[in-house]
């Protein structure tokens, strides 16, 4: 043993004893208490003002007043953006929860290099902090009458939700070394190389953090919101001015970005690995475009029958294939001839029902946009709230779906480009070159 660890020091730690053996035997990274009263405190923070914002609402009868629905079309799509972010985060650490419950090798299967990736506490962190921030704006922002005299709204505050958005995105790229620097850097490459597909070789964090942006849609139209609102819109005013054809064109573009990008990254797979699947699963990605693309001609001709019915076809085919995918490809159940009928031969959760429910929940989520085409309507939500918790259930059932592929993987290889029964070896990388406490 010392023989090897000598050798491994001499070669591959240019001869520091102190570095080679910090790589060969590192150290379990202790959970810190600070980081659990932090995440706790913030978890805190959201729940009191989520109960004072409720409190404040129904004592001054804001919902009542005569700006309500000025608001719901211009600052509630605002603020919606931090609550799709936020929900996402949360089932993410939800989803390294249960990966490490049973014994999913996550850090591994993305890449994450030793000792730098996330525990839930961490992930839960920033996701409560972006909420805490969030949820101040909001109570600060909660006028819903302008001034009498000006008739305009407090300019600092109308502002709140801009400035709280730009320095989200400069925490995110911030070069120095705090707030988890190599995380941040790590999404940022694979947000990269998302939007520069097939440009680049398609590995499974690239295709993972693909598909988790296919349902983040509603928010990325949030973003073409914020860019339109303040840069030609009257936010003074709180005048909407986002409905002529150029912004109602970007409506299409921003919403099929996230699949035309996972449709590339099948192309690639398709000519580098000569796999039909990926030709197929492009072709799931191709019928999503077109169905997402009549859903939103649709909503520009509402009470048009032919509309409604292309729009239903469309997005009945594009759900039933996908939904299918999910179950056998992604998931790999529905094995008629398993030992653990209708499921696998592999399974990691003992209870064979969570199985079950997570696939009743998977086809009743993804048909959650029947709404939008049936137009239901109810008289004690806003049209706004309703698309926000639509935009809500499909960010959950991508969270439940993220569990299984990635135990999928974990189990079977479904990538066919990592071998698991591998060990990774620990000079790849320098550890010394980022390390986030």
């Amino acid at each position: 043993m010392e023989r090897v660890e000598a050798t491994f020091v001499k070669h591959f730690a240019n001869a520091n004893r102190t570095k080679g053996m910090n790589i060969l035997r590192p150290k379990a990274k202790k959970e810190r208490h600070i980081l659990t009263f932090s995440t706790g405190f913030s978890a805190g923070c959201v729940f009191s003002l989520i109960v004072a914002l409720v409190a404040i609402i129904r004592t001054r009868n804001i919902l009542q007043g005569d700006g309500q629905k000025q608001y719901m079309n211009t600052m509630f799509p605002l603020y919606s953006l931090f609550g799709f972010i936020v929900l996402h985060i949360i089932m993410y650490a939800a989803n390294i929860y249960y990966w490490r419950r049973y014994k999913v090798n996550y850090s591994f299967i993305f890449g994450f290099k030793q000792g730098t990736e996330l525990g839930y506490r961490q992930v839960l962190l920033v996701g409560f902090t972006i909420g805490v921030f969030a949820l101040l704006c909001v109570l600060a922002n909660l006028d819903m009458e302008a001034d009498p005299k000006t008739e305009s709204y407090q300019t600092f505050t109308e502002l709140l939700p801009l400035f709280l958005l730009i320095a989200m995105f400069v925490v995110l790229v911030l070069p120095f070394n705090f707030f988890y620097r190599s995380s941040r850097f790590f999404f940022l490459a694979c947000v990269f190389r998302c939007l520069a597909a097939p440009l680049y070789k398609v590995t499974l964090p690239d295709f993972f953090l693909a598909d988790q942006f296919t349902s983040q849609v509603q928010a990325l139209r949030s973003i073409e919101f914020y860019i339109c609102y303040y840069g030609w819109g009257d936010f003074r005013h709180r005048k909407n001015t986002c409905k002529n054809s150029v912004y109602n064109s970007f409506l299409f573009i921003v919403a099929i970005i996230p699949y035309v990008s996972r449709l590339l990254q099948c192309l690639r797979r398709l000519f580098e690995e000569k796999n039909p699947d990926q030709g197929y699963n492009g072709i799931k990605y191709f019928l999503t475009i077109v169905a997402v693309c009549l859903r939103t001609a649709y909503s520009f001709h509402k009470g048009d029958i032919v509309w409604r019915v292309v729009a239903v076809i469309s997005s009945a085919a594009a759900a039933i294939f996908s939904t299918y995918w999910d179950f056998v490809h992604d998931w790999g159940l529905l094995h008629r001839t398993s030992k653990n009928r209708w499921l696998r031969d592999k399974l990691l959760i003992p209870q064979k029902k969570v199985y079950f429910i997570a696939m009743i929940l998977n086809v009743l989520l993804r048909f959650a946009w029947i709404q939008t085409v049936l137009d239901f309507n109810f008289s004690f939500m806003h049209r706004q709230t309703m698309v926000t918790a639509v935009a809500s259930l499909e960010i959950i059932r991508r969270g439940i779906w993220s569990f299984f592929r990635l135990e999928n993987e974990h189990l079977n290889n479904v990538g066919k480009y990592r071998a698991f029964k591998s060990v990774p070896l620990p000079f790849n990388y320098d550890e010394d070159e980022d390390k986030d406490d």
